[in-house]
This record gives structure tokens, sequence and C-alpha cells, in this order.
């Protein structure tokens, strides 16, 4: 049978957000007297949340202090300028029409920001999704499924009839901590190699592929 519920993660998976994410890093480095990133850098760098995104970027042995300023810098930044290069992935607003079409319910769950998510979802998937949520005080970040677990609460989707899509080891272990079916995606900031490495069963290349993943998977 058909999902009920499909969940997103955004960044490497629905959106491309490297070149905003890596610019407003680079400039919060640069405000706060540390030395800039690479593109290459950050894109191993996200993943894990804000907080570890900032931690990995900062030099080795940066204080508490100095993290802190870093993080206030880089998120004032990246929310007034997330949108400036982001785009979506080949295919994916097609995608997402094609799953509201079929009947099935559809969300981002994601460890950046949730104001952000929030902002993000709705420039560039407008009524796309039934709930877009982000990393949130109280709720533990993926690989824990605190998240999805919520959402399948919300929109009344079994664990069964729930597929997570994500591009990154810690969306395959976030599927499996919540009990979900996995479709890993290898356009993102992770390649093949990771994912299978990490458990993931189903690694698709394109839109099209996934889209007949997720419609015509039976269990």
């Amino acid at each position: 049978m058909r999902y009920k519920l499909a969940v997103f993660d955004m960044d490497g998976t629905v959106l491309d957000t490297l070149d905003d994410l890596a610019d407003a890093m680079n400039a919060a480095l640069r405000e706060t007297g540390m030395p800039e990133r690479t593109r290459e850098e950050v894109r191993k760098f996200v993943g894990n949340g804000a907080g570890e995104l900032i931690r990995r970027a900062a030099p080795e042995g940066a204080d508490d202090e100095a993290l802190s300023a870093l993080g206030e810098a880089f998120r004032a930044r990246y929310y007034a300028h997330c949108a400036d290069k982001t785009r979506p992935y080949d295919g994916i607003p097609g995608l997402l029409s094609a799953l509201r079409a079929a009947g099935m319910k559809t969300a981002v769950v994601s460890n950046k920001p949730d104001k952000a998510v929030a902002k993000l979802a709705e420039d560039y998937f407008p009524r796309a999704f039934d709930i877009a949520v982000g990393e949130r005080e109280g709720v533990r970040r993926k690989p824990a499924p605190d998240a999805v677990l919520e959402v399948m609460k919300r929109l009344g989707a079994a664990a069964e009839e729930t597929v997570y899509i994500g591009d990154s080891d810690v969306d395959c272990a976030t599927a499996a901590n919540a009990g979900t079916d996995f479709i890993g995606v290898c356009w993102g900031f992770r390649p093949r190699e990771v994912l299978e490495e990490s458990g993931a069963k189903v690694v698709c290349a394109t839109a099209d592929e996934l889209l007949a993943l997720i419609l015509g998977s039976e269990r």
C-alpha cells in the first residue's frame, strides 16, 4: 500500500542551502575575528544542527564565550540571508505537488533552527507541507526521533504508514529511531556511499525516482 505520510529533511534534500550557510558562517567568522572556512568544509559540518555547525566551524580550542559570539552572529546573518542563493533541487516542487495530488500528507523535520525552517518552507514551498519544524528548545534534535514522532502524531500517521527522506547518515538513523522506512537521496550533502554505509537500503538519484519509490512502495 502507499504511504500516508512523507517526512523530508530540508538541507540537502528539498533545498540546496549550502552557499547561504557557507556565506553566513564566513560572515560570522569574520565578524568574530576567526578564520574562514571553505564551502566544502561547511558541507561536512552541517547535519547535526546549528550548534554543532558552529562548534565545528570555530577554531580548535575556542572557548564558550567565543562560541556564543559566533553563534549569535551566525544566526542573525543566516536568518537575514537564508534565501539569497538557496534553491529547490531539480524536480522537488513537482514531486511535492504530485504527492499532495495523490492524497499524501507531507512534512519537514530539520535540524536547522525552527525559525529558518518555517521561513524557507513558506518562501519556497507555500502550502506544500502540512507541517515544517526545525530545532527547538526542549525537543531533542535528530537523530533522536522526537520531532518525527510529534509530526506523525499530529498528522495521524503510524510508523508503518510513514517514510522519512534525507541525504545523510543522521537522517538514516532518525528514521530507524522513529521506526519508519527510509529513502536516501544522493544529490545533497553526503554521497551515496555514506548513506549505504549508514544502513540505507534504498538510495535514489533523481526526484522522479524518489516519487516512484514513495508512491509505488509496498509494505
